[in-house]
């Protein structure tokens, strides 16, 4: 049975239906049940799917002889213990998302076992005072303490014995555990249809992979998988199974963006590059000389101006590379031929510093701001100067693609931070003109795996220099027990009239202890240094973020307290210092983008990053890259090994479905392949006629590539 509202009307193969009918239709899926399943797996927009199930592959497993002492178990990796309950600690009334915690020990050291959402009742029937018990899960250092969030199994020594040998272990969510959601996806498998085989049969025998549904039963079902797995424990990439589900998913992929690209090169554009009369003016009274990779970045976007097809090109720079600059050359040619351009960034801070940062460079250009706070008078009157043409560039926030904004003739549309838009938003302002080309930028360097995978409709120039004049940060890493030390360095670095970033812990449970974390930093740092400190968080009010964030680039506040919404693009040039607090919470990318906002002046610049010990292994290997390394497309590549493509890019973009099967850290030379016979079946098939044509077209159903194929087909 399906649920109509599921099946787009005659776009999806019927043969798809009963994978993407909701998973709440299930055997045992009760009223208790299906609120957490729609928690793990659904969206606000649509209920958890069967499909959704199957996609959501054991992220490991845990074999039944794998036992070990709490000293010598691998942090990060799944283990069985065998533990002696010690102690209860209840998660206290209107503690909002406290946990229960249960202290366990064995001879050689004690851990907490954490259960969110749990009644304590059922906890302590679970694992009574004194009991012994064995505990499957995988065990993280947080607060410098061992610790196993909802152990995927806990048994006494008759359910030990009645384990399987290999249990695979699924990503849970409060009150819904791993094994609940294994006995559910072998339900799952039992609706899986017959589907036609859409890859190469010579190349899946040439690379000893399996069919699409035995896969899935072998990632599933390990025990009864064809050859028998015993070890899950290895990285899910390394058996058949995985590699053929993952290659489905990368082709899917490459092959939505080969046809986009194909139907992007046939669209008509309009020459939008001038005489270079008003790039030449700009470009010889910019305070710097180009960098040769500037230099080359606006030669490859003047040739795409000047070309009648539409451009569609990735800038990509590190932190202080220059990317503004060539992005103002850029708008600076479409209006030499006449036409309007727009640059849009993800927040009003960034749009307004972007609007401030242009507005001396860019003389023979009319600047316009537009942002959601401007009032009714300002907005009106930019509307009416937008429509008549008396506005060259406009510079603003989302507020851009709103209906009401008319331009008299949009010829290029530049979007800041793409990440962090979904595609649909881009889509908006290219439909405000006719043929406008497209220039996207970066700040955040991408592997080029990641590149082909988000970007792969684009072309792409890369900034790999920094401008001259720009010192090297030096980077330390700092026990977070020599705090009062650092506190000391930093009175004598503002009485030297320094200005100082101090980065409060990220904490994953809630934004609201995020904020807690900094007004307490704020508070203990005030009766250090008084009225010098100044605090900005997410939760502000515009305007207030706004008057903190001029405070300190005028030295009214010389050191501000932040959460991470400094990350990206605010720019201080006069601050030296960048203090991370609880820097092993972070990831690379973030802790780069992070220290890029020192070291933009003239002065020596150092960042300090305080952490608490002991640090797992991903923690540690990312502090030594950030001590050795300011490279940040080497930094990018670390980051992609050690977290995987999820947060690589701090938000995905909607509009492109993410991965479920893929990883792209181990997975790479797999996205090579589907990026040429992606090429090679659009040249051949371009309207996936053929039989195999025929089957690609489940498969993009299938992956959901339909949606990002109509989607961005539409600019």
């Amino acid at each position: 049975m399906t649920d109509d509202a599921s099946r787009p009307p005659a776009l999806r193969p019927a043969i798809l239906d009963p994978l993407f009918a909701p998973v709440r239709g299930l055997p045992g899926v009760g009223a208790k049940m299906a609120p957490m399943i729609e928690r793990l797996l659904g969206t606000p927009e649509r209920p958890a799917r069967i499909v959704d199930l199957l996609f959501h592959l054991p992220h490991g497993g845990v074999a039944r002889q794998l036992k070990g002492s709490i000293a010598e178990a691998p942090p990060g990796e799944p283990v069985t213990l065998g533990v002696t309950v010690v102690g209860h600690r209840a998660a206290q009334a209107g503690a909002g998302r406290r946990p229960h915690r249960v202290l366990v020990e064995d001879p050689t050291g004690d851990i907490s076992l954490v259960f969110f959402g749990m009644p304590a009742a059922r906890v302590e029937k679970m694992l009574p005072l004194g009991a012994h018990r064995y505990v499957s899960g995988r065990i993280d250092i947080w607060d410098g303490h061992r610790q196993m969030v909802h152990p995927s199994r806990i048994v006494d020594e008759d359910g030990l014995a009645a384990l399987p040998a290999v249990e695979p272990i699924y990503g849970a969510t409060e009150g819904l555990t791993s094994r609940a959601i294994g006995k559910l996806a072998l339900a799952a498998l039992e609706r899986l249809p017959v589907l036609p085989e859409w890859q190469d049969p010579a190349w899946l025998e040439r690379n000893a992979l399996p069919p699409f549904a035995e896969a899935l039963r072998a990632e599933h079902r390990p025990e009864d998988a064809p050859p028998k797995r015993t070890d899950l424990t290895q990285p899910p990439p390394a058996t058949p199974a995985r590699r053929r589900l993952a290659y489905d998913e990368l082709l899917a992929s490459q092959l939505a963006l080969a046809l986009l690209r194909a139907r992007q090169r046939r669209k008509a554009g309009r020459v939008n590059a001038g005489d270079g009369r008003l790039s030449g003016r700009i470009a010889a009274g910019l305070p710097f000389a180009l960098t040769g990779a500037q230099a080359r970045a606006v030669a490859e976007i003047r040739a795409d101006l000047s070309a009648d097809r539409r451009m569609l090109r990735l800038l990509q720079g590190d932190v202080g590379s220059g990317k503004t600059a060539v992005a103002l050359l850029a708008m600076a040619s479409a209006v030499e031929a006449g036409r309007q351009a727009a640059l849009m960034a993800p927040t009003e801070i960034l749009a307004r510093q972007h609007f401030e940062r242009l507005t001396p460079l860019a003389a023979p250009l009319r600047l316009r701001l537009m942002t959601g706070r401007d009032r009714a008078a300002e907005r009106k009157a930019t509307l009416s100067d937008l429509a008549a043409g008396r506005i060259d560039v406009l510079v603003g926030t989302h507020a851009l693609f709103q209906e009401a904004v008319t331009f008299s003739d949009l010829g290029l549309a530049v979007v800041d931070e793409q990440h962090r838009f979904g595609v649909h938003q881009r889509l908006a302002l290219g439909a405000k003109g006719e043929a406008v080309d497209f220039l996207v930028m970066t700040a955040t360097p991408i592997p080029r795996t990641l590149a082909l995978t988000f970007f792969g409709d684009m072309d792409v120039s890369v900034l790999d220099e920094k401008p001259a004049g720009r010192q090297a940060i030096r980077t330390l890493t700092i026990p977070v027990e020599r705090i009062e030390e650092v506190v000391a360095g930093l009175a004598r670095a503002l009485r030297a009239g320094e200005r100082v970033y101090w980065i409060c812990p990220l904490v994953e449970e809630s934004e609201f202890i995020d904020l807690a974390a900094a007004a307490e930093r704020f508070d203990d740092l005030k009766q250090h240094f008084g009225d010098a400190v100044g605090l900005i968080h997410g939760k502000m009010p515009g305007p207030e973020k706004d008057a903190a964030m001029a405070r300190f680039s005028a030295g009214e506040t010389t050191l501000l307290v932040s959460t991470t919404v400094v990350e990206v693009g605010v720019d201080v040039p006069e601050a030296t210092i960048m203090v991370i607090e609880h820097a092993e919470r972070f990831g690379l990318a973030q802790l780069h983008q992070l220290r890029g906002r020192v070291g933009r002046g003239s002065k020596a610049s150092s960042c300090l990053l305080l952490y608490r010990g002991p640090l797992g292994q991903v923690s540690k290997a990312r502090l030594e890259m950030m001590r050795e390394s300011e490279d940040g497309f080497r930094i990018a590549e670390a980051d992609l090994s050690l977290r995987g493509e999820g947060e690589v890019l701090g938000t995905r973009q909607s509009g492109l479905a993410a991965f479920h099967l893929a990883r792209l850290e181990s997975d790479g030379d797999l996205l090579e392949v589907a990026r040429d016979d992606a090429r090679l079946i659009v040249e051949r098939d371009p309207a996936l006629r053929s039989a195999r044509g025929q089957a690609l077209r489940v498969l993009l159903y299938l992956f959901e590539r339909d949606a990002a194929i109509r989607l961005l087909g539409a600019g």
